[in-house]
């Protein structure tokens, strides 16, 4: 009898403390979600320097958390307003945002928003040159974000392609696609180019997402 009490008495205790340690989380997220919540608030009209809308925030991380995306590339931080977007829903996931910019001074401004917003620790966020990094990085990776040179694009996205997983997406804004009337000014001339690349391969499925205001195209991939 002792000895089936005492078990019982350790049961009990084991499935208390996992009550415990899910209720803890859940009071950590939903503090978590408070926090960059009433950031996002206070910065509602403060993004300057090439950030997306809050619309486009929000599709941003629609993505990623109706995919259960955790392993995310940015290219192209400005001061951290998609990033703030994608790294909440990347805290959902377990996941985690690496993040490129050239601009120092933008660099520091995002890095200190994502401290602020509490989500400095589901970024890496890295001051250097694309062009180069991009080629470096082995990934793999099952979200990305183009926001940079738009001439860049397609090299971008050919750089990256072979590290995003099947399932993958990659997300590029500002790109010129057939509701902007093919034009090449402006941003038109290399974002139509990376448009018609990603139309043309197979192992892709592009389209430019129907509730983005800055005209997000948005790839996954199917396979090899």
């Amino acid at each position: 009898m002792k000895k089936f009490l005492v078990l019982g008495f350790g049961a009990a205790a084991t499935l208390l403390a996992g009550f415990a340690m899910i209720n803890f989380a859940q009071v950590v997220d939903k503090s978590l979600d408070v926090r960059v919540q009433a950031f996002l608030d206070k910065m509602r009209h403060g993004w300057y320097d090439m950030n997306v809308s809050e619309r486009d925030g929000k599709v941003l991380y629609d993505l990623v958390l109706k995919n259960g995306y955790t392993r995310g590339l940015e290219i192209g931080t400005s001061t951290g307003h998609s990033g703030t977007w994608i790294a909440w829903a990347l805290s959902k996931t377990n996941g985690k945002l690496i993040t490129i910019d050239i601009d120092e001074e933008r660099h520091a401004q995002a890095v200190a928003h994502f401290k602020e917003s509490g989500l400095i620790d589901f970024v890496d966020a890295r001051l250097a040159d694309a062009h180069d990094l991009v080629e470096k990085l082995t990934g793999p990776f099952d979200f990305v974000f183009i926001d940079a040179d738009k001439e860049w694009y397609t090299n971008y996205a050919k750089a990256v392609i072979p590290k995003v997983v099947e399932g993958g997406c990659i997300a590029a804004h500002n790109v010129s696609g057939p509701s902007r009337g093919r034009f090449r000014g402006g941003y038109g001339g290399g974002t139509a180019e990376y448009y018609d690349y990603m139309k043309s391969l197979t192992n892709f499925e592009t389209n430019i997402h129907s509730e983005s205001l800055g005209d997000l195209a948005v790839s996954y991939k199917k396979g090899k």
